[in-house]
């Protein structure tokens, strides 16, 4: 366990906070681009949050419609222009009068003076019976046209509207002059007919202005969610005001953007800090813990922000519980859970659905961290990964059901994602879990599996050379196998660490009395109390090479080191006292024949030191009863206990009254009491019994049952190994 400096961690937990605050801020304005009004959006942009703005583009837009929409205001009829137009028609009439009256100028003279009057377009015929018309024609003439034109001149007359007058001018001659003459009358007053109502731009633009101040300021208003802009869409001056609200461009970020994610961020830190502080001290000490923690953190919230971000599936195929599911794994629920209310929240923030998103990752998450609370065997994986896959299908069905959006085939689409999510979940908290464990000294199911295949070349070399201790081994397996089932304790830990723990009689396999062949002779017999004490305390420390040498986990050394704990060699220690001489026993240093600890720290091996002793006992002192086999294992747990080896290993009186019992229903079906068979009658006095009752008792008592062996008396074992 690696510890840091205070100034390490706070440097670490610096970094933290900068990199999640600039992985927010970049994530939260990652579709921050350099767009202008005409361009092609190149992919779809949500709406962050939901807001509510004024357009000004659109209220613009709007009011310049209107103002366009207002017709040209034009002055009203001018009367010095209907003066001046009736001046120039009699001054025109006066003129004609005078060619008429001219007896001097010939006809084509006469003629051509007519044609020469400005703005006068009369025919040749029309110009001949001018000329030849009578006084009284022509007088009525001049009086109709002057009354014409000034009636005329009274109405508005437009530049636009000068065409429509003219041809209006027919309605205006009184209907009892000839044709002739009304043609004649027609043609004068189209000559000197001219607008009289002016275009103003003054009270034109007044009457603009009026529109545009009767236009309403536009609101919009974009749920979270909601698409600002489709890919391939052109780009409008309001789409470009969109994105700029929502900070969107390039150059147009708000503060408010910046500050949210540093104050979320600040808040997860804090949370994560309190947790650490106030529940798990030594967690602040272990800086390898701190950094897969935070390492593990950064990596999900950097894939959520920057991978999920945008898509519409994604975001339920992302397995962000396997984030829970490996601090679970290494450390414990409480510290999985408080570590991914954080992570949830900084992951979906901003997202479209965020509480949606929220709510089934959390699901997923705390699903697959009950499902794992026990882990054993590798198929507990397989049910999380089951057990995260429907819980998660069930809350999607919960949140989408009563959504309007949703169709079948999106909804199957989601489904699926949920499946795949609990089950890559699943799959990469086993991985990381492989990967990361060693680097905090724990290990793996995974690993224990491996290290319990009798194929492993360790166990193949003490099946090889110690073939008894071998045996003994999977006898104390199955013995504390069954305790750890009992009582809660990792089973398949403590398997496997029983396996190993005697793997150091190896070196020296014909000192211990397990893989002595019956009636030979005791290699302790012609040793000192020293050193046997020292070649049988030696199968810890040698253990422990073989250990290092074989690559074991340190949770599996554990069990090498600590299944003995501190405890003498009473034997041998008490041949030293008794050849010491009761006057010289203080001579008798009792650490050189104590093993070398230490007594056990964990329950997992308290455990295989309790069957370790229980196994040995019974199966030297072979206890005829299960009275006598109970009264063998409680002595045994009491001594461990009264020497104080069971002091660090967190076990209650409950624990070891489950422990015995367990031993003891173990015990009996693997060293199961012979009965004590009846005296055998001479032929005299053996009663006659049916073969039927003979067979049946013979079932009764056990076909196999054998004779209580021999004590092997010249053989010695230690008691306590």
């Amino acid at each position: 366990m690696k510890k840091g400096t205070p100034f390490v961690r706070w440097l670490v937990a610096l970094a933290a906070v900068v990199f999640t605050t600039a992985l927010m801020w970049y994530s939260t304005t990652e579709d921050n681009f350099a767009l202008h009004a005409g361009e092609v959006a190149p992919r779809d942009i949500l709406a962050p949050y939901t807001q509510t703005y004024t357009s000004k583009v659109l209220t613009e837009q709007r009011r310049e419609a209107a103002a366009r929409a207002v017709a040209n205001v034009y002055a009203p009829p001018d009367t010095s222009i209907g003066r001046r137009q009736l001046e120039r028609l009699r001054a025109a009439l006066a003129f004609i009068t005078a060619i008429r009256q001219d007896p001097y100028a010939s006809q084509e003279e006469k003629l051509r003076d007519l044609g020469a009057i400005q703005g006068l377009h009369l025919s040749a015929e029309q110009k001949r019976y001018l000329l030849t018309m009578d006084k009284a024609r022509w007088e009525a003439i001049q009086k109709e046209a002057l009354r014409v034109l000034e009636a005329m001149m009274r109405a508005p007359i437009r530049e636009g509207q000068l065409e429509e007058a003219r041809r209006n001018i027919p309605a205006f001659i009184d209907l009892t002059m000839p044709d002739k003459q009304a043609a004649i009358v027609e043609r004068l007053v189209a000559a000197y007919l001219a607008p009289n109502s002016l275009y103003s731009p003054e009270l034109t633009e007044a009457a603009r202005q009026k529109a545009r101040q009767a236009i309403q300021p536009v609101v919009r208003t974009f749920r979270q969610g909601e698409t600002i802009v489709q890919r391939g869409q052109v780009l409008t001056p309001a789409d470009i005001e969109a994105l700029q609200q929502y900070g969107l461009l390039k150059g147009s970020t708000r503060w408010q953007i910046v500050l949210a994610p540093l104050l979320l961020t600040l808040a997860a830190v804090l949370l994560a800090a309190l947790f650490i502080t106030l529940s798990r001290p030594l967690l602040a000490q272990n800086l390898t813990a701190l950094l897969i923690i935070g390492g593990a953190f950064v990596v999900a919230l950097s894939g959520a922000r920057l991978l999920v971000q945008g898509h519409a599936v994604l975001p339920y195929l992302y397995p962000l519980a396997a984030y829970t599911l490996l601090l679970s794994l290494l450390f414990d629920g409480e510290t999985a859970i408080v570590f991914t209310l954080p992570l949830l929240a900084l992951s979906f923030y901003h997202f479209p659905r965020g509480f949606e998103l929220l709510t089934y990752h959390a699901f997923l998450a705390v699903s697959g961290m009950v499902l794992l609370s026990r882990v054993q065997r590798m198929r507990t994986f397989f049910a999380a990964a089951a057990g995260m896959a429907f819980l998660g299908s069930v809350v999607l069905l919960a949140l989408r059901l009563s959504a309007p959006d949703t169709d079948l085939t999106g909804l199957l689409t989601l489904l699926t994602a949920a499946v795949f999510a609990g089950a890559l979940a699943s799959a990469l908290a086993l991985v990381m879990h492989y990967f990361f464990a060693p680097w905090l000294g724990q290990i793996t199911p995974l690993q224990l599996l491996e290290l319990s295949r009798p194929d492993h070349p360790l166990l193949q070399r003490l099946l090889r050379d110690a073939p008894g201790t071998y045996q003994h081994s999977l006898q104390v397996a199955n013995l504390a196998e069954q305790a750890a089932r009992a009582i809660g304790a990792d089973a398949l830990l403590v398997r496997v660490g029983a396996l190993y723990h005697d793997v150091g009689k190896v070196i020296a396999p014909q000192y211990f009395v397990e893989n002595k062949p019956p009636g030979s002779p005791n290699p302790h017999q012609d040793l000192s109390p020293w050193e046997s004490a020292r070649i049988i305390l030696n199968h810890v420390p040698d253990g422990l090479a073989l250990a290092q040498q074989y690559g074991l986990p340190q949770a599996i050394r554990n069990f090498i080191a600590e299944h003995h704990g501190i405890m003498l060699t009473r034997y041998q220690y008490a041949q030293a006292v008794e050849q010491a001489g009761n006057e010289d026993k203080d001579k008798v240093n009792p650490a050189d024949f104590r093993y070398p600890g230490p007594i056990p720290q964990s329950r997992e091996t308290a455990l295989v030191m309790l069957a370790d002793g229980c196994e040995a006992r019974s199966r030297a002192e072979n206890p005829p009863d299960e009275h006598e086999l109970r009264r063998l294992v409680h002595a045994t747990i009491t001594e461990r206990l009264r020497e104080g080896q069971l002091s660090n290993a967190d076990l209650t009186l409950r624990d070891l009254k489950i422990i015995e019992d367990a031993f003891v229903t173990a015990l009996k079906g693997m060293y199961h009491p012979r009965i004590r068979y009846p005296k055998v009658p001479t032929q005299k006095e053996q009663p006659t019994i049916p073969r039927s009752e003979a067979v049946q008792a013979l079932t009764d008592t056990g076909a196999h049952a054998e004779a209580p062996a021999k004590e092997n008396a010249n053989v010695h074992r230690p008691p306590d190994d």
